[in-house]
């Protein structure tokens, strides 16, 4: 049978098959076996992958007022309850159908109360996805008539993001149709990324008056995923660095306060139990003493835990996206040595873990706290907060406690005489951020603000090769222009390893670029963020090895020419991937960063990416 034949037999026929008993129905076999199946033939011959899991549904014991067949591309949601999918809706009164792109109402509802809290929720991830596929707005964006008298009903009107109505006196041709689904299934592929991000987020302006009214429709926010969870903030004294990481807290706060905690650094930290605590016997018996980071941390397991009580167990998709991020700041993070203090955290950071399975992810990482210490001091559990009847305790009791997957440790840096460099151990591990560069103040926004930094959130890969075959032809490219930025570098202490690669191939997955303007604005950032940090030096350790006269840095100059040859040369040619604004374009950051750099060299002899 036709998908119209079906369509036009359920509106006919609906009404008057719900006057009878629901068991063993004919209306089911009409729903099962003959619309079902002819959805699944048009979503495979769409995507052969088989992602799609197509539901039908026209009660559970009893009639639905509003049966439904829905279409779950599986990662992203593999339930009609939370996420967003395709699905058909069939009115109360049989009046018609509309083929609809809808939000998971339960999830929304349990995440989000009061009633008004989770449908402004809804509204503001509709506003934030139809701002950035505006095609979408060729359909209608209002609110839909189920003609429902149910809750459940009711909530599919309150959740749908755009939807298309088929009167019952006048449904389309079955090419028709199909064409109208595949549009909708290409646009939903397309936001897979955003999609799976909205749950990072949580931010809900209390007033229309966070972005004036002529952008409001040009400006969406929408979660990163970082490559890695350590991050350095440099810049000039008063920029807003710390604030940055407090605002971030905010926007996955979910009404919590408890997922950021400021650590100020003291110029005589020199070991790691500034941090992790150490063993005392002042009281005149043995104790441990914990510490505000060592508490927060275990904090962020119970964040894990509240979602997910098996540790070992792996982790769906659905459930990291309901886990928040915990934003430990270390603030004035180089007036002691960052090398001694957190040689630890630096060490067991790099034993971090995940592995994929499917749509499953498993997390292992080395104990930076041993388990020995919850035998050998008894209150240690009660000073951090657990129930020895936990899971999480004996969780940390047989493995200690390793670095929480959600906790993102950001260090500001002011550079200047007062504070210590980085040695290129700890710029390895961390994401660097010249403060100024990527979140520049800009006095004329100071009383009305115009930018949005976007929202940051915790890695859920280590490597890269989990997560690379999503655009092999964005690897490939980016390979190739690593391995050309390494020829310059391979004769000095700056050669990039494996570690940058991966970084780079993460960074590229996480952004996911449409082309090649994108893909290079990605490569534009992660050349500041991970290889001009690392170039210091006079003219001697900085000389060519192909020209005594010619220094790398004029050489990578000439290679990134080539490479950037989308972005580089003009003004305002790039997007800016960290922050939302109105026009979203600015000028390449390594051309201004890297000719500073050599301006710097010939003037003075001595040359580095920090001052």
């Amino acid at each position: 049978m036709s998908i119209k034949n079906c369509f036009e037999n359920i509106l006919t026929n609906l009404n008057k098959q719900k006057q009878k008993e629901f068991k063993n129905n004919p209306m089911h076999t009409v729903f099962q076996r003959e619309l079902k199946p002819e959805i699944e033939r048009l979503v495979k011959e769409y995507d052969v992958s088989l992602l799609y899991k197509v539901n039908a549904s026209i009660g559970n014991g009893n009639w639905a007022d509003v049966p439904w067949l829905s279409i779950l591309n599986t990662q992203i949601t593999a339930t009609t309850q939370s996420g967003i999918y395709p699905v058909y809706l069939f009115k109360a009164d049989s009046s018609g159908i509309y083929l609809c792109l809808i939000q998971g109402s339960t999830a929304l509802k349990e995440n989000y109360k009061p009633k008004k809290n989770y449908l402004d929720e809804g509204q503001r991830r509709k506003n934030l996805l139809l701002s950035k596929y505006p095609e979408l707005k060729s359909w209608n964006t209002h609110s839909i008539d189920l003609q429902s008298k149910t809750d459940l009903g009711k909530s599919y009107e309150d959740t749908t993001i755009a939807s298309k109505y088929y009167p019952a006196e006048n449904i389309p041709s079955d090419e028709e149709l199909k064409q109208d689904l595949y549009f909708l299934l290409e646009i939903y592929q397309r936001m897979k990324q955003d999609i799976l991000q909205l749950d990072q987020i949580s931010f809900t302006p209390k007033n229309n008056d966070l972005f004036p009214d002529e952008t409001m429709n040009t400006i969406h926010i929408s979660a990163t995923r970082i490559p890695k969870p350590f991050l350095i903030l440099a810049g000039i004294s008063g920029t807003g660095k710390t604030r940055f990481v407090r605002e971030q807290a905010k926007l996955s706060s979910r009404g919590e306060n408890n997922n950021y905690l400021l650590v100020p650094v003291r110029p005589d930290w020199h070991e790691p139990s500034d941090l992790l605590g150490y063993s005392s016997r002042l009281s005149g018996k043995d104790e441990y003493i914990i510490t505000p980071f060592l508490k927060f941390m275990v904090q962020a397991w119970q964040e894990i835990a509240k979602y997910q009580a098996d540790l070992n167990a792996e982790f769906s998709l659905e459930t990291l996206q309901k886990i928040r991020p915990f934003w430990l700041c270390l603030d004035e993070m180089n007036l002691a040595p960052v090398e001694q203090y957190f040689a630890d955290y630096l060490a067991i950071l790099e034993t971090r873990e995940w592995k994929t399975q499917g749509n499953n992810f498993v997390y292992a990482c080395d104990a930076i706290l041993h388990q020995d210490l919850f035998t050998q001091f008894e209150k240690l559990a009660n000073d951090l907060g657990l129930e020895k009847d936990s899971a999480l305790y004996r969780y940390f009791s047989q493995n200690g406690i390793p670095l929480p997957f959600n906790l993102i440790v950001a260090g500001t840096v002011n550079m200047d005489e007062t504070t210590h460099g980085f040695s290129r151990k700890v710029l390895d591990r961390a994401l660097s951020f010249d403060f100024s560069e990527f979140y520049p103040n800009d006095f004329g926004d100071y009383f009305t603000q115009s930018t949005q930094n976007k929202a940051l959130t915790y890695p859920i890969y280590s490597h890269a090769q989990h997560c690379v075959d999503q655009n092999q032809e964005n690897i490939q490219k980016s390979i190739t222009f690593l391995t050309a930025v390494n020829e310059v570098l391979g004769h000095t202490p700056f050669k990039l390893a494996y570690r940058a690669l991966n970084e780079l191939l993460l960074e590229v997955h996480s952004f996911n670029p449409e082309n090649d303007e994108t893909l290079q604005a990605v490569w534009d950032d992660f050349l500041m963020m991970k290889v001009l940090p690392r170039i210091e030096g006079d003219m001697d350790k900085l000389a060519s090895k192909s020209d005594d006269e010619k220094s790398i840095l004029a050489e990578l100059s000439e290679i990134l020419t080539a490479h950037l040859g989308e972005i580089w040369g003009e003004e305002n040619n790039r997007p800016d991937l960290w922050r939302e604004t109105k026009e979203n374009r600015i000028k390449c950051r390594t051309e201004l960063k890297l000719g500073y750099m050599i301006n710097k060299l010939e003037r003075v002899g001595f040359t580095s990416f920090w001052q």
